[in-house]
């Protein structure tokens, strides 16, 4: 039958004309309701959308219930997300700040030229007003007492004074900007590295739970977020606070009792402030995982484009996409009024002290609590105030957006091990797997009680039909993930008590996916084992069959490969990612289909060249062409994660049972 005759139903499953479903009916059943649990609760709650028609008062109440909705909805996802036990966590607030305490601390030297030189440029600028107010109080004495020539005298030599201050200002302030970007950028340096090897330490079990999405936000917006609080916010924030505080004591050592309206309003901005920052955080970390939920939602698109198509999910697909942006966009509309209410009261505490001080300068002047000096020195007190408070503001508000991204990275290493390295070492290169089992949700084991037991150089295939357990005892086999019972050991120690480092000298796994990374190829091989001459890495593009098209590129081993370089078929990608395994030089292999992206006459190919190679080493070769299983010592045949039949080819073959019946509809 082909595409066109055939129409998807209303339950996403794909039907015959007609409307018969050519699934079967259990199955077709299973999969209406399990679209229909999907669709059954909106995305967004009719709460939080806003009423079509109501009076002015009811849509400010309406407004002020979608507003606590929303508080209350960013409040429980990261609490979900706190106490998540799939997935990636977030880290507490705690380890946020020790972690960029810990950053700020080995940048010690840095941080006090920082505060140094902001402090001297600050102080450089607040003479001037204090200047300007004394020469206005020495001329007002000078015209009352007739004495023009000294008032004009003493104008000229503060006019030369306040020059000489502005130049020493510039000069600490260019210090001081130079200093802060030198810190942002090497505290920066250290927070990505820090990220990278927290990435780098997760266990596989654990990324394979989460969604590739939220994996994807974290290490790209999450990171450009945080680099952009570390390398300008944080700076700025220092800088800011320093011009605050010091123009606080100018403007109290000026005059008290004018330094009244802008400190009183300045306590009740920060009264805002403080509230804004409470609730600001959990915003922020609920935008990040909408933004994981997009991703993700783009990403399984995408990589089931064909099954998409194939089954008519697209216009599913765009709906779930449309919903995830509307869940976004109620998350952004939370912060958003956060920001709104912060801003008013910022705009009114920045207004009115102007206002205030005036008329307080009037009364003080009037009743002779003030000189002319005085209020104009508090009036510039005043503007210079109120510039770095709000700047400070701005900074504490992008930080905040920092460290809610920091949180989801740190979040990446709170993920405990998923093994502790112990003190025994292997006495041999025998590995043995005793009864075991292995569930990726509880209750629901996927490999039920097996037992291998590989000889020294022996080659074992495992076959069996998809979803059966055979990639999985793979991983198991490897030491990617530890059973749920029983124990897969080499030379008489647990694989997952090995350190990570020699774990790979005993045992590796090369699976279907693979990566080439930004460099040369030489480069990409010798990851497997750094000092590698190039004789060496021949040699192991040789075993692959490699060679040859590799030295055939532009600039042989130093051609640069990854993205916006040469680019490579799936097939050579594969290839490259097999000479790293022959570069390694394990005693043990396990291959998962390693060769299914390449065509079936290069893999058969490569698959013989690799054989001479792999001589005196044990391989696990888990493959769904039979061919590999034909080439086998030993054949495991795993049907529902059980061991169903174990032999040699031509045993299976004579015994007639499951994996005859493979071979048979293999070779037909």
């Amino acid at each position: 039958m082909s595409r066109a005759d055939s129409t998807v139903d209303t339950a996403g499953g794909l039907s015959a004309p007609g409307g018969v479903s050519l699934l079967p009916d259990e199955l077709a059943a299973e999969s209406a309701r399990t679209w229909d649990a999907v669709t059954q609760a909106p995305a967004v709650p009719d709460e939080l959308r806003p009423p079509e028609s109501a009076s002015p008062g009811e849509r400010v109440s309406a407004l002020h219930r979608r507003h606590l909705l929303r508080e209350r909805r960013a409040q429980e996802f990261v609490a979900d997300t706190m106490n998540a036990r799939t997935g990636l966590p977030i880290a507490d607030n705690r380890r946020v700040v020790r972690f960029i305490g810990e950053l700020l601390s080995q940048e010690r030297l840095l941080v006090v030229a920082v505060v140094v030189a902001n402090a001297l440029a600050a102080t450089a600028g607040l003479l001037v007003p204090r200047l300007l107010g004394e020469l206005v109080d020495s001329t007002v004495a000078d015209v009352q007492a007739g004495r023009v020539d000294a008032a004009l005298a003493g104008a000229n030599s503060a006019a030369l004074v306040v020059a000489g201050l502005v130049l020493v200002q510039s000069a600490f302030t260019l210090a001081a900007k130079f200093s802060s970007t030198v810190l942002g950028q090497s505290v920066l340096a250290s927070a990505r590295e820090y990220i990278v090897r927290a990435i780098l330490r997760l266990p596989l079990s654990r990324v394979e739970s989460a969604s590739s999405g939220d994996l994807v936000t974290r290490v790209t917006r999450d990171v450009g977020t945080m680099s952009e609080s570390v390398r300008w916010a944080l700076p700025e924030a220092i800088i800011a606070s320093i011009t605050v505080v010091l123009t606080l004591v100018a403007m109290v050592s000026n005059s008290p009792m004018l330094s009244v309206p802008s400190i009183v309003l300045m306590g009740l901005a920060l009264f805002q402030v403080r509230r804004y920052l409470l609730r600001a955080g959990k915003g922020y970390l609920t935008e990040g995982g909408t933004y994981s939920r997009i991703n993700t939602t783009l990403t399984e698109t995408v990589e089931g484009a064909r099954t998409v198509e194939a089954l008519g999910l697209a216009g599913r697909r765009l709906r779930r996409g449309d919903d995830d942006i509307e869940v976004s966009g109620q998350a952004e509309r939370y912060t958003m009024t956060l920001r709104n209410l912060l801003f008013v009261v910022m705009d009114i505490a920045f207004s009115l002290p102007r206002v205030l001080v005036l008329l307080l300068g009037a009364i003080g002047y009037a009743e002779g609590w003030a000189t002319l000096g005085q209020i104009t020195t508090a009036i510039l007190y005043t503007e210079a105030l109120w510039g770095p408070f709000d700047m400070l503001v701005h900074t504490v508000d992008r930080v905040q957006v920092g460290i809610a991204s920091t949180t989801r990275l740190l979040g990446i290493a709170t993920v405990p091990p998923d093994r502790e390295a112990g003190e025994d070492r292997p006495t041999g290169p025998e590995l043995v797997g005793t009864d075991l089992r292995y569930a990726y949700r509880a209750e629901h084991d996927v490999l039920h009680g097996i037992d291998l037991d590989l000889s020294t150089g022996e080659r074992l295939a495992i076959v069996g039909p998809s979803g059966s357990g055979k990639s999985t005892l793979g991983r198991l086999l490897s030491g990617i993930h530890g059973p749920r019972t029983g124990s897969v050991t080499v030379g008489g120690v647990e694989l997952t008590s090995l350190p990570l480092d020699q774990l790979r000298t005993e045992v590796a796994l090369v699976t279907q996916e693979h990566h080439v990374f930004i460099g040369s190829v030489r480069d990409n091989v010798v990851l497997a084992r750094e000092g590698s001459t190039d004789e060496q890495v021949r040699e192991a593009l040789r075993a692959v069959d490699a060679l040859h098209w590799v030295e055939r590129l532009p600039d042989g081993l130093d051609t640069k490969l990854g993205s916006g370089h040469q680019v490579l078929t799936p097939g050579r990608a594969q290839q490259i990612a097999l000479a790293r395994l022959i570069l390694a030089d394990p005693h043990t292999i396990v291959l998962d289909e390693a060769t299914s992206l390449i065509d079936p006459r290069t893999a058969r190919h490569l698959e013989g060249s690799m054989n001479a190679l792999l001589t005196g080493r044990t391989v696990v070769a888990i493959a769904h062409r039979l061919h590999t299983a034909h080439d086998a010592d030993r054949i495991a045949v795993v049907i529902d994660g059980r061991v169903a039949e174990l032999g040699s080819h031509g045993e299976l073959v004579a015994r007639d049972g499951e994996y005859a019946a493979l071979w048979r509809a293999w070779t037909s």
